[in-house]
């Protein structure tokens, strides 16, 4: 028996041949180009859902880590404004040492009046038009005291600082919520207290304080001493814990790098195209639409039609 040979059978499953390599040499070409196996998530077949997962994951790290340069700004401003404080205590403990070492006031008060502007405008310092130390009412400047005679104007010290109470939290990452927030009330009372005992004393019966001191003006400034000592440490402890903060910030970051480096490996394993493996499959694709096209143009050659001319 003989197998009977259909011309039209053989021209298509060459026609079919040549389709199927064109389609390896178009998939070869998009990943040589492309250097990825895919342009959608239904070109990663059974691995499109751990793929979408592994991109919600990156797209949330990206997310903290854009949210952890703006606390890392912020903190970095609060850690001035708090650093300008704490000097600001020092250098009156400082005036007070060297009037109580000179045995005279001289320029004291004026001393004292530079860094009590210097602590208002530390306390209410800004971050992108917010006031830091405000709590959450962050467009209200949280000190309204505005030179020393305001603070023995009778109103309670209190009545000069309009923050609230509440202190701004952060979340760094999925585990981590900090406490950036700190309240100019907290940094600023004790201060400025002993800003108004200062000033009250130099308009008082004892004052003013200025030239040679008197027993009273001694005994008053020595026992000042110890709580401009006081505040200077507290001021100090809240810019460490500032510090504290920033540390964290920094080290979350780092974490968060790490993190998604190894997601990005992952990502790429799925995702990358092995270039040599891509190349060698263009070749054999290559190779495979020539010789199909040559068979093809062989069998158009071999025709009766051209036998019966």
């Amino acid at each position: 028996m003989v197998d009977r040979i259909s011309t039209a059978g053989n021209y298509s499953a060459i026609l079919a041949n040549l389709m199927a390599a064109e389609s390896r040499q178009v998939d070869a070409e998009n990943r040589v180009s492309s250097q990825k196996n895919g342009n959608s998530l239904k070109d990663f077949a059974n691995q499109a859902e751990t793929l979408t997962a592994m991109k919600t994951v990156d797209s949330r790290i990206t997310n903290y880590q854009d949210s952890n340069s703006q606390i890392a700004a912020k903190l970095t401003t609060q850690n001035t404004a708090l650093s300008a404080t704490a000097d600001a205590a020092t250098a009156v403990r400082q005036a007070i040492t060297d009037a109580l070492a000179n045995d005279s006031a001289d320029a004291l008060m004026q001393q004292v009046q530079g860094q009590f502007q210097t602590a208002v405008s530390s306390l209410n310092a800004q971050y992108n038009g917010k006031y830091l130390f405000a709590g959450g009412q962050v467009d209200t400047q949280p000190v309204s005291a505005t030179q020393l005679s305001d603070l023995t104007s009778g109103a309670p010290i209190s009545s000069f600082f309009q923050n609230d109470s509440f202190k701004v939290q952060a979340k760094l990452d999925d585990s981590t919520t900090v406490t950036t927030g700190q309240l100019a009330s907290n940094l600023g009372t004790n201060m400025m207290t002993s800003f108004q005992a200062l000033q009250a004393f130099d308009t008082g019966g004892s004052g003013p304080l200025s030239g040679p001191l008197t027993a009273a003006q001694r005994t008053f400034l020595q026992n000042q001493l110890a709580s401009w000592t006081t505040i200077g440490t507290d001021l100090t402890t809240a810019t460490a814990q500032n510090g504290i903060i920033q540390n964290q910030v920094d080290t979350v970051g780092t974490r968060l790098v790490d993190q998604q480096n190894t997601l990005t490996g992952m990502i790429g394993n799925i995702t990358d195209a092995d270039m040599a493996k891509a190349a060698t499959d263009l070749a054999n694709a290559n190779l495979s639409v020539q010789a199909t096209a040559q068979v093809l143009q062989v069998m158009q050659s071999s025709s009766l039609l051209n036998l019966l001319k």
